[in-house]
């Protein structure tokens, strides 16, 4: 450890990813700082139906992560929504497959949760920590040292750091500045998010209709209080063309077409937020590290929405990071270099990879029109509802468990 840096490890960006990363290694024996241009947003009011566009899937592997991060109870006590039951069907044909928490003796599939709760109760718990979190200041420059980097902070100020960890998102300045290449192309499509209510209860279900144009996901929100739970989050990833279309109508006309599209399943719809879109892209770091530098969530590696695994990819590329400069530093060894850096590569990479392959190869099978791969993509889902061992398999990967 060169002591004349002022910090061991820098962690640039303070989403969700980047605050349990620094929570992660805050009892550890270092100097820890976090930067961040933009302090996390107060929560929403919790006594009303106004919730957050942007929520998250957490699955059980996530909310495992989080307890022990010790924000858990902090974030059921503020507002989220177990769901117990995923219905997934096919828009051209008859194809479905259901699946149920008590098929595993579950509790839950996962959870759902406004990505602004995450990150208030991590900040809160991070604040009673030695963590230094600067926030107000974004990284304007980067320079590589000899024991490490020297960081040039938009406020003027500069840091330095033997230890630098990108969590600064898709665009991650640092993978670029690192020289870091990425293999980079577009989902050609666009994500609609809006909050909605609808005419009934969701029944903690998570919902997905795949149409020809991208999947629709009615993802289930728990109104605290309420005895029946009407309010849901939706993902609707469509066409460029279908997007803009979409994003110019009234709330009346979205949420007609939102319900006509969803072929009123849970009846009709009306749109509480703004409709908001953003571009999918996937892409993914030819390398997660480098000498002094380690990249976790969408800085490494970013995923289409359908399966909901984005920020769970994310929180493991964190919880394996620390316990890769945990186990370094227990051992006596170098947690900056290649040698200790590339085993969180190695154990996370392929498992990314495979999730970001295995979500490409869904979007391309239910975007077809080919009669012969409708057929077999309805067969395959009959086959999967019916067939516990492959059933309960897939609904293993999904929550986290290998």
């Amino acid at each position: 450890m060169n002591t004349s840096m002022d910090f061991d490890i820098i962690i640039a960006g303070g989403g969700m990813v980047g605050l349990a990363q620094a929570l992660a290694l805050a009892d550890a024996p270092l100097r820890i700082a976090l930067v961040e241009q933009h302090p996390p947003a107060p929560p929403p009011p919790l006594d009303g139906a106004c919730f957050d566009n942007r929520v998250s899937a957490l699955t059980p592997a996530s909310a495992a992560f989080l307890r022990e991060l010790e924000v858990w109870d902090a974030l059921a006590e503020l507002r989220l929504c177990p769901y117990t039951r995923m219905q997934v069907w096919d828009a051209d044909g008859t194809g479905a497959i259901t699946f149920d928490a008590r098929d595993l003796h579950l509790d839950a599939l996962g959870y759902l949760v406004e990505n602004t709760l995450v990150s208030a109760v991590l900040a809160q718990r991070l604040s009673r920590t030695g963590v230094v979190c600067r926030f107000g200041a974004h990284v304007a420059g980067l320079e590589r040292e000899t024991a490490g980097w020297r960081l040039a902070l938009s406020d003027g100020s500069s840091l330095t750091c033997a230890l630098l960890i990108g969590a600064d998102g898709g665009a991650s300045r640092i993978r670029d500045w690192a020289g870091i290449n990425t293999r980079t192309w577009s989902y050609e499509q666009q994500a609609l998010v809006t909050t909605v209510r609808t005419a009934l209860p969701h029944r903690a279900t998570a919902w997905q209709r795949f149409m020809r144009t991208g999947p629709l996901a009615f993802l289930p929100l728990q109104l605290r209080g309420a005895s029946d739970q009407h309010y849901c989050s939706i993902v609707w990833s469509c066409t460029p063309e279908l997007a803009q279309e979409l994003l110019a109508l009234s709330p009346q006309d979205f949420a007609l077409r939102c319900a006509q599209a969803f072929e009123y399943t849970l009846g009709e719809v009306s749109v509480l937020n703004p409709v908001q879109g953003f571009p999918l892209w996937q892409r993914h770091a030819v390398d997660y590290v480098a000498p002094h530098l380690a990249l976790v969530g969408d800085a490494a590696h970013t995923i289409h929405p359908l399966a909901g695994q984005g920020v769970n990819l994310g929180l493991a590329d964190a919880r394996s990071l620390a316990a890769v400069i945990r186990r370094a530093q227990a051992q006596g060894r170098d947690y900056t270099s290649p040698q200790t850096l590339s085993r969180y590569q190695r154990e996370r990479k392929p498992a990314n990879l495979g999730m970001m392959l295995g979500m490409e190869g869904f979007k391309r099978l239910f975007g077809s029109n080919d009669l012969a791969l409708r057929w077999l993509r309805n067969q395959g889902l009959h086959l999967a509802d019916t067939f516990a061992p492959l059933k309960h398999t897939l609904m293993r990967r999904a929550m986290g468990h290998d």
